[in-house]
């Protein structure tokens, strides 16, 4: 049997991996090797579409590589159950099938362009063409598919370590149009980033080490004064954990109503999941806000146990309130004042970021220059720190970054 019938043979025999089909790469590849016997002028655009798509995936000098990759971002009954660390539960057939797939996606992968082209049915046919095809780098594998000899143990530490699916290709995510997105190029801020508040993110880092060893956790209202770093904090945490399974998905506070879908496709997932909603606040007549109290507390849709919101706002009640509203003549006044008030209390943990003082915000711009090793006299480096808060209308930590960063300059 030649080699290239054999790949072909392999890769539609899959089945745990059978998913991996449905990429780009491995389908033009596979309608490549079925080209095989087909007249030339088919086999040649099977041929240069495949090339193609290797160069516009920039994968062209390591194909194996890209291949072994796709199978351990894959998403199946064998990546799942590693996730969540019960391979033990696993048939022996499913087991089995997962070791053949890995070894079948190795040999199809390490078919180099020349072995394809020698066992091409008319090979003879395109003898003066053959010099003009472009050839690929079969390249290596993924460390966890090192070797022929595919360790299940080598995998599943990879996916108790990094999820699966997409979920262990990326780490942070955006609901959009109905869909959990990746986010290709999230902030890579870290806690070493921020300058004073340790206690307040304490707190909220405390709460999600909870949350990640399933110990008793709250959802999480970060308020308070604009550029506090509430949001950094939130994102920061979630490149801190993101190997202990964190994953985040923000989700925009227009798409509340989404909420439900949300949680039917994260529900059964083994990783954990930060839902977080930022900037959050309502107008008085804004109704949504009663979607977010059913979502915290008492809704049918719930929240899943693997999930937990973290919201940021710059209001610690949420819902703009005007003097005009506490004058209402709504007869029942104060159950109309409670109606405002509950929403944030729903949230567990409620943690303020107030502006700064003026010695907080010195001390924020001192470690900032010495950080930047900006060779500036402290009484100077003060004065003219004071000088541009009071441009931007008030100290915060923000301010003191913009400072510090315009004397880079």
């Amino acid at each position: 049997m030649k080699k290239s019938y054999k790949a072909y043979l392999l890769l539609n025999s899959l089945s745990v991996y059978r998913g991996v089909l449905n990429r780009s790469i491995l389908k033009g590849y596979v309608k490549l090797l079925k080209s095989m016997d087909k007249e030339p002028e088919v086999f040649l655009s099977a041929y240069g579409e495949f090339y193609s798509l290797l160069c516009v995936r920039k994968v062209e000098d390591n194909f194996l590589n890209a291949i072994t990759q796709t199978a351990l971002y894959d998403e199946n009954i064998f990546t799942l159950t590693a996730t969540a660390g019960n391979v033990k539960s696993l048939p022996k057939s499913v087991i089995d099938a997962t070791v053949n797939d890995c070894k079948a996606i190795l040999f199809a992968g390490k078919l180099t362009p020349q072995e394809i082209i020698a066992d091409y049915k008319y090979k003879d046919d395109i003898a003066e063409v053959i010099p003009f095809l472009p050839v690929w780098e079969t390249g290596a594998p993924v460390e966890e598919f090192g070797t022929e000899d595919i360790s299940i143990e080598v995998l599943e530490d990879f996916h108790k370590n990094n999820g699966c699916g997409m979920f262990a290709r990326y780490k942070a995510f955006i609901w959009r149009e109905g869909q959990i997105c990746p986010v290709e190029h999230p902030d890579r801020i870290s806690m070493d980033s921020f300058v004073g508040y340790e206690t307040q993110r304490a707190k909220v880092v405390d709460n999600t080490v909870a949350f990640l060893q399933g110990k008793s956790c709250n959802n999480c209202l970060l308020y308070g004064d604009m550029g506090t770093g509430k949001s950094s904090t939130v994102k920061a945490i979630s490149n801190q954990f993101r190997q202990d399974g964190l994953r985040v998905v923000e989700m925009p506070k227009e798409r509340l109503v989404d909420f439900p879908i949300l949680v039917d496709k994260i529900a059964s997932l083994p990783m954990k999941f930060i839902i977080f909603i930022d900037d959050l606040s309502f107008q008085s007549q804004d109704q949504s806000y009663t979607t977010l109290k059913a979502l915290l507390e008492g809704g049918l849709a719930a929240r899943p146990d693997n999930a937990l919101i973290y919201a940021t706002s710059n209001r610690r009640h949420l819902v703009k309130e005007s003097w005009k509203d506490r004058d209402s003549d709504d007869i029942n006044r104060r159950d109309n004042m409670q109606e405002t008030l509950s929403l944030s209390d729903r949230f567990g943990l409620a943690v303020c970021f107030s502006n700064p003082d003026k010695k907080e915000y010195l001390d924020i711009v001192y470690s900032l220059a010495k950080k930047y090793n900006l060779n500036i006299d402290e009484k100077e480096l003060a004065v003219k720190a004071e000088s541009f808060a009071l441009g931007k209308g008030g100290r915060s930590p923000r301010c003191a970054k913009q400072f510090v960063e315009s004397l880079l300059i």
